[in-house]
């Protein structure tokens, strides 16, 4: 079942995990993958899930529903990081030298997919936030290793030039889904 936003929606931050939330009412509570030491200072206050952020998760509910076969439970959780990610991290410098540069040109925009390669993988991402000449995009594979000691998990962030943004395969699809 798809969960869309009430009225009573609230982030705030859990002191018990360490991660913002979202309270979505009766007793149920959204844990984002997202520290205190990456988020806005607004975000350490219960603040309302307004209506930007409404439209942002159901425009990205949408456009997901009609791009990959999800279930509605990994659906709603791309959203909710992806809202939270959006309205609440804060700023990011890119960080593309970890991933290979794309050799087609492509157009980023919220909510797109595409796919990042590094030296030895290529993991799925979806445009969460595009400026003119880089792009913040979360991880939506499993696992992004980007050195030997450092490695992004699935829904983290990174901000990257467009010129590494690459057009979604077919095969990077298929991972996504057996994931």
């Amino acid at each position: 079942m798809l969960l869309m936003p009430k009225r009573d929606w609230q982030w705030g931050y859990n002191e018990t995990y360490g991660v913002l939330s979202v309270s979505l009412g009766d007793d149920m509570e959204f844990l984002s993958p997202y520290k205190l030491k990456s988020l806005i200072p607004d975000a350490k206050e219960i603040m309302e899930f307004s209506v930007e952020h409404a439209k942002f998760y159901i425009d990205l509910v949408d456009r997901l529903s009609k791009t990959l076969a999800l279930n509605d439970a990994l659906l709603v959780q791309i959203a909710l990081n992806a809202t939270a990610a959006h309205f609440l991290l804060k700023p990011q410098m890119p960080k593309s030298w970890f991933f290979n540069t794309s050799n087609q040109c492509v157009y980023s925009e919220v909510g797109k997919l595409f796919q990042l390669t590094t030296s030895e993988h290529t993991v799925l991402a979806m445009v969460i936030e595009s400026g003119l000449q880089a792009s913040l995009v979360m991880i939506l594979s499993a696992e992004c290793r980007l050195t030997d000691s450092k490695s992004l998990k699935q829904f983290e962030t990174i901000k990257v030039m467009h010129d590494r943004l690459a057009p979604l395969s077919v095969k990077t699809q298929q991972q996504f889904r057996a994931a």
